[in-house]
């Protein structure tokens, strides 16, 4: 009997693990390693959250894979104030964080051999590996007209602010992306989970009225709670936008077990609610940024894009390994460029995400240099 193709076969190396040589090398570092490579939070959950969640942990029953009805409503007011969303005609669902929602959303969607998932040309890897999970075709584009006259487009993944290069897409743009793909009968994919941290840039959500036209057919945005509340433990997010989609999505998670627990649904509800918390996360990622963004330009690093979200995009315009090779014996460890795409090779994402101490710490090994 043939047995058929295990499905990680289907699936590139998992990307951190070829960082281990450098993790190595920066760990062998006098001082110690300081990871910049990952957007793991490592600030305290806030207490009004870690209350609510304390509060809600007798829970013996099955949760609702739709969210309470306190949740959705929590959830749709945020996004009416973040996103500039009208609250009527909303379908909001709270997932198990973003990635599992990015992982799954084609397969969720029906899509699969044949189809088309177009994604950026340099991108959080998740959008490429959900598509291949489902057996879909990846087209790296960043303008339309390079997606070629295919029918067969099923999803178009936008992200703004973008990770990994930090960079804002002005409405217009989104709006052309949204008017292609309502043309095609394609779905429009916002991952918007760094949309609350806008530096020099004011992102703007593709559930905005001047992106949609105060329509959300064909058009979902996805959100974490993992940055702005330091939730990436809990694994809380959720996704807003067509009414009929999340409807269907709701659907199949209901048929998938894909469940967010009782207790982290209660702590979502708390997150969104307050906004003090959430505005003192940033001051920190504010204050980590204007650090590092002197250190590495002092350094002889060219900052990219970078205008919103938790990361830098540097390059010294060598090969990506050099650098992460370079600052590995500094005892720095990076994100190398080509994890997020094949253009991406001259560069590497500097995270915000470490201590303010261990943040000194990087500036002061690079004023060494």
């Amino acid at each position: 009997m043939t047995r058929s193709a295990p499905v990680s076969s289907r699936l590139p190396e998992f990307t951190w693990d070829s960082l281990d040589a450098a993790a190595a090398l920066a760990a062998a570092h006098p001082e110690g390693l300081i990871n910049l490579s990952m957007g793991t939070p490592v600030d305290p959950v806030p207490e009004v959250i870690r209350q609510a969640l304390a509060d809600a942990s007798d829970a013996p029953g099955y949760p609702l894979t739709a969210g309470t009805p306190v949740l959705r409503d929590a959830i749709a007011a945020w996004v009416a104030r973040a996103c500039g969303a009208g609250v009527d005609g909303l379908g909001v669902l709270p997932t198990i964080g973003s990635k599992e929602l990015v992982a799954w959303l084609p397969t969720l969607l029906g899509i699969g051999p044949g189809d088309v998932v177009v994604v950026p040309s340099v991108a959080y890897p998740t959008y490429e590996d959900g598509a291949l999970l489902a057996g879909a075709t990846v087209v790296r584009a960043d303008s339309l007209t390079a997606v070629g006259p295919t029918s067969r487009v099923r999803l178009v993944w936008v992200n703004s602010p973008g990770n990994p290069t930090g960079r804002v897409l002005p409405a217009a743009h989104l709006r052309k992306v949204v008017d292609w793909a309502r043309e095609r009968g394609a779905v429009v994919a916002s991952d918007e989970c760094y949309l609350p941290l806008g530096w020099s840039a004011d992102p703007v959500s593709v559930l905005s009225p001047q992106v949609c036209g105060g329509t959300y057919d064909g058009v979902l945005a996805v959100h974490s709670l993992s940055k702005r509340s330091n939730l990436a433990g809990y694994r809380a997010g959720f996704v807003a936008g067509d009414p009929a989609l999340v409807a269907e999505l709701l659907k199949v998670r209901k048929h998938a077990g894909m469940i967010v627990p009782a207790p982290v649904q209660a702590a979502m509800v708390a997150a969104l609610r307050d906004e003090r918390h959430a505005d003192e996360q940033r001051e920190r990622y504010r204050a980590r940024r204007e650090v590092l963004t002197a250190a590495f330009t002092g350094a002889g690093f060219t900052v990219e894009h970078s205008e919103a979200g938790l990361y830098l995009w540097l390059t010294r315009d060598e090969d990506c390994w050099e650098t992460v090779d370079w600052l590995a014996r500094r005892g720095i460890l990076v994100a190398a460029g080509v994890f997020y795409g094949p253009t991406a090779g001259r560069h590497v994402r500097v995270a915000l995400t470490e201590s303010d101490e261990h943040v000194a710490a990087v500036a002061a090994r690079l004023a060494e240099v």
